[in-house]
């Protein structure tokens, strides 16, 4: 059975992705979005989302598929995009995977763990017990009987927080001690592009970015999604960009600090990215400037 091309596009967030996706080298393909925040309806200011001029240029999907309340994980993602790939590749263009949430790109790559599936009845208790006496006492729990698994996932991160307890809870194992596949899925022939700036550029450019997203109206996206009803708990709402709101409401400080910490978190997320990426295979890494390597890169592998 012939394999299936495509393109994976990753880097750390700020470094350039979406504006290389105007070069004429992408004029044949659909996008499949990659972020984790990019999913959530109008959340588009703080996730820099592609605005609706663009979006008409160069067709995405995944994105605005999800309210901030709704979860949203790893394996919608890879079930989503394996069904997107395939119809993309039908009609004759090229699917393209965007984005910088590694663990929904490595998931797509080498496949999900093999977990057991989700038991309703336990991650309704633990969701209740989140809700009741908060996370930093699941995350106690997630420690004491799984730590390889707790030192994966933040604290903010409820999702994989119950996750990982729900698969202990059911199996009685930790998840963790669950094999993680290392070979590429074989339905696909991928050319994975890396992209990468020195740092002190890349963090100029964090910084500049969060300035632009106050300038063009942070604060009242974050009053309208809490008119709307969204609050700390809400998935969407755990993101970078967002979450400072929360923390500057319960700890009582004010916008300048929100500002700062906005850019704090985000050149700290971009180095754990950078740091994620480079456990991937057979990267093909490039300056996002290097418009003319990159479409030699691709015309080669589509020609091979």
């Amino acid at each position: 059975m012939k394999k299936i091309p495509i393109i994976l596009i990753f880097g750390p967030t700020a470094v350039g992705k979406t504006e290389l996706l105007l070069s004429p080298v992408f004029n044949n393909s659909e996008i499949i979005n990659a972020d984790s925040m990019q999913v959530y309806r109008g959340m588009d200011i703080g996730t820099a989302k592609p605005d609706k001029g663009f979006l008409k240029r160069v067709k995405h999907h995944l994105i605005d598929i999800r309210n901030p309340g709704e979860q949203f994980h790893a394996g919608e993602f890879v079930q989503l995009a394996d069904s997107l790939a395939e119809d993309i590749t039908s009609s004759g263009k090229l699917a393209v995977i965007c984005g910088g949430s590694g663990f929904y790109l490595r998931n797509f790559i080498y496949g999900l763990p093999e977990a057991p599936p989700s038991d309703e009845s336990v991650r309704n208790e633990l969701q209740a017990k989140l809700s009741a006496k908060g996370a930093v006492e699941l995350y106690k729990r997630l420690q004491s009987v799984d730590p390889v698994a707790a030192s994966r996932i933040e604290l903010n991160d409820h999702y994989r927080i119950v996750r990982a307890l729900e698969v202990y809870k059911v199996s009685g194992k930790p998840l963790s001690s669950f094999s993680i596949p290392d070979k590429p899925r074989a339905k696909y022939d991928i050319y994975l592009i890396g992209l990468q700036r020195d740092r002190s550029v890349l963090y100029e450019r964090i910084n500049e970015r969060v300035d632009l997203m106050f300038n063009s109206g942070l604060g009242e996206e974050i009053d309208r999604l809490k008119a709307e009803g969204c609050d700390a708990g809400s998935p969407g709402m755990r993101g970078i960009g967002y979450r400072e709101f929360f923390q500057a409401e319960s700890q009582g400080f004010g916008p300048e600090r929100v500002v700062e910490l906005i850019k704090r978190n985000s050149r700290h997320y971009a180095k754990r990215q950078i740091t994620y990426f480079r456990q991937l295979e057979s990267i093909n890494w490039f300056q996002p400037d290097d418009v003319e390597g990159i479409n030699l890169g691709i015309r080669h592998f589509l020609e091979r």
